[in-house]
This record gives C-alpha cells, sequence and structure tokens, in this order.
C-alpha cells in the first residue's frame, strides 16, 4: 500500500505552523510541523512522500543548511522555500540545491497551495521513477554472466551469428542464452529488451 503524502512545515514561528497546518488541512493534505531543521531530521527517514515546506531564517540549522544535510544523505524530498527576508544570492543558493521553488512573505494561500501539489506531483513522478529503476535492477541482477554478455550484445543490434563468433559460441547456444533473456526480463521485443538496458549509470549493479 503506497502511504499518502504529507507536507512537512519547517519553520520556527510557532504562529505560522498553526497558520501553514490550517492553510494545507482544509484541503485534506497530511501536514506534520516542526520547530527547528533538527526536529524534522530526527523525525524524517527519506521514504515517506510528500513535500517539504522550509522557511529559511532560523536558530542553529537554518533552512538552506537543512538542504544541504538533506541533499548528502540523497533525500529528494521536494522543497519549496518561504521567507520574509528574501536577497538574490539566497534564493539562488536554494534554487542551485534543489529548491523547487522559493516564495517571499506574505504570500497568495492559493499560490502556496498550487505549488505544494505540484511539488508532491513532482515527488510522486520521482518515487514512481525510482520504483521502476529498481525493478529493472533487479532483472538484469537475475541474469548469469554468460547471459549479460548476450544481453548487452543483442542491445548493441548483433546478429546471434556474430555473437556466437565473438563468445565462441554455437548459435544455437546463443539462440536459447537469448530465449532465456528475454523470459527473465520480461521483454517481448528487443524494443523491451533496449529499454531495459536503458537503465541509467548510478542505478546499475545496485539490488
Amino acid at each position: 500500500m503506497v502511504a499518502e503524502p504529507t507536507v512537512f512545515v519547517v519553520d520556527d514561528d510557532p504562529a505560522m505552523r498553526e497558520s501553514l497546518r490550517w492553510l494545507i488541512e482544509s484541503v485534506g493534505l497530511a501536514v506534520e510541523t516542526y520547530g527547528t531543521a533538527r526536529d524534522f531530521l530526527r523525525a524524517y527517514d527519506g521514504s515517506r512522500p510528500g513535500c517539504l515546506v522550509l522557511d529559511v531564517r532560523m536558530p542553529g540549522l537554518s533552512g538552506l543548511d537543512l538542504q544541504d544535510e538533506l541533499a548528502a544523505r540523497r533525500v529528494r524530498l521536494p522543497v519549496i522555500i518561504i521567507t520574509g527576508f528574501a536577497d538574490v544570492s539566497m534564493a539562488v543558493r536554494a534554487l542551485k540545491a534543489g529548491a523547487m521553488d522559493f516564495i517571499e512573505k506574505p504570500f497568495s494561500d492559493q499560490d502556496l497551495l498550487d505549488r505544494i501539489r505540484g511539488a508532491i506531483d513532482t515527488d510522486r513522478s520521482l518515487r514512481e521513477e525510482q520504483a521502476e529503476h529498481e525493478r529493472i535492477t533487479a532483472l538484469l541482477a537475475s541474469l548469469t554472466p554468460r547471459e549479460e554478455e548476450v544481453r548487452e550484445r543483442v542491445v548493441e543490434g548483433k546478429s546471434n551469428k556474430t555473437i556466437a563468433f565473438e563468445l565462441g559460441l554455437s548459435e544455437k547456444t546463443v539462440e536459447a542464452h537469448r530465449k532465456r533473456v528475454m523470459q527473465k526480463l520480461s521483454a517481448g521485443s528487443l524494443a523491451d529488451l533496449i529499454r531495459l538496458g536503458g537503465l541509467p549509470e548510478e542505478y546499475k549493479g545496485k539490488p
């Protein structure tokens, strides 16, 4: 069962936290609020879907510092920065660190809600993409070394005859390996096999 998205609000102003909680809950979204970046880091493990609405200026770990820490932990939760003290360098740093949006206070309630929905949609797409990568990785890991050699050459467009010559096998053996590769990867066509072989480098070899 897929967990429902949660909007995580991190702001040291109690009034702002409660205002944001009321606003977000008013449209049926789950929300959790935290007074400090450290409190959020202690509670969030990276697996829960949603987005982060984050104030910049906070005592201790700032919003921008929290962004850096999340990046170091490889947490891809979409971030919406809110601040009443914006400047160009701050906005540039936040956006370069991966923030989806940078909003100055006061802001329109509807504008913030629209951006939150957009961030949740982005998070959903990222998680679906990651799940697909993990599925493909598991399929590729099921191949034997010889089957992987055959798969690589098939994807390159080489004929069974050429593959047999390169690997020192008979064409019949190559055809048998090729058939098992297609079965293990649930590939119904060469196009499917090529798509499965297009896994980004950062995912290859990961279980």
